[in-house]
């Protein structure tokens, strides 16, 4: 591991909280225990509530951590701005992302590093899982929904399923991106997806890792229908609005119209299935309600409709 910067700092491990203090505290306690080796480290985390309800737990814990703590208010509700901020105050050589309700595996930092090295990658994602409370319901459980998919470590990994809850960047490939989040994704989401579709774009090689893993809590606000309805909605709209947001105006009326008819299709059927399985199985009729309305974001999206995930 090289040296490159003055404060000597390895990995910066950033972190940016909206009003769940309680989990940061829990996610700051699991940074403690971390198996590091040699290796420096830091902590950066962004509050992005304007009435910075972080400061009591950022307080409290900057003299009990084992390394620096940097610890900054945005105060405009805007993830792309948390993640802008905390990437510019990180002086790490590599940045190592991971959500405020997230806690991460003791070996986490080391599995994630030995990943990169092996493969000589810019990027490293691991898998997310799910954290239940006693009292998740039964069919949330069991249909899986919070689960996202996992691969054999060193698998080449796209846009597809990259994401900030678990990552470990190169920083220089990160400052070589305008922002490097995208501001006007910063209330919808998808800021991630764009962020490592221009990596890409530029060369950078991304894989998994499979034992570098963290658990995420699943609340009882997400443990319900309501919730995972409009999770799939704003999941369709991001999907559409990062398809089409780097194309010149005749390219995205041209793509905007194909993801258009085919979400239109898939509507169809994904409704008429979920409507199908709903007498026999209440999961797969979820699934594919989920579906439905995913397609349902899709072409709200297209004709100009935003749903802002962040910021409320």
């Amino acid at each position: 591991m090289s040296h490159n910067n003055d404060n000597n700092i390895d990995i910066s491990i950033c972190i940016c909280t909206f009003r769940r203090p309680g989990l940061l505290d829990t996610l700051l306690a699991a940074l403690t225990v971390q198996s590091r080796a040699d290796l420096r480290l830091e902590v950066v985390v962004v509050d992005n509530d304007p009435v910075a309800s972080a400061t009591p737990v950022l307080q409290a814990w900057r003299t009990q951590l084992p390394f620096p703590l940097r610890a900054l208010n945005e105060r405009t509700p805007n993830i792309a701005l948390a993640r802008n901020a905390a990437v510019h105050a990180a002086v790490g050589e590599w940045v190592l992302f991971i959500d405020d309700d997230e806690a991460p595996d003791p070996e986490w930092i080391l599995r994630m590093l030995a990943a990169q090295r092996r493969y000589n990658a810019d990027a490293v994602f691991g898998p997310v899982t799910p954290r239940y409370r006693d009292d998740t319901p039964d069919w949330i459980r069991q249909g899986d929904f919070f689960n996202r998919p996992r691969f054999a470590t060193g698998t080449v990994i796209t846009t597809k399923d990259s994401r900030t809850g678990n990552v470990l960047i190169r920083r220089n490939a990160l400052m070589e991106i305008p922002g490097p989040f995208d501001l006007a994704f910063g209330r919808t989401g998808a800021e991630d997806t764009m962020l490592f579709r221009d990596m890409l774009a530029r060369g950078a090689v991304f894989i998994w890792c499979d034992e570098a893993t963290v658990s995420e809590e699943v609340p009882p606000q997400r443990a319900n229908l309501n919730w995972l309805l409009r999770r799939s909605y704003r999941l369709g709209q991001t999907y559409v609005l990062s398809e089409i947001a780097r194309l010149s105006r005749a390219q995205s009326l041209m793509r905007g119209a194909r993801l258009g008819l085919r979400a239109l299709l898939q509507l169809l059927i994904a409704a008429a299935l979920s409507l199908v399985y709903f007498p026999f199985s209440r999961i797969k009729a979820i699934r594919w309600l989920r579906t439905s309305v995913a397609q349902c974001g899709k072409l709200s999206a297209l004709l100009g409709h935003r749903y802002h995930e962040y910021g409320h």
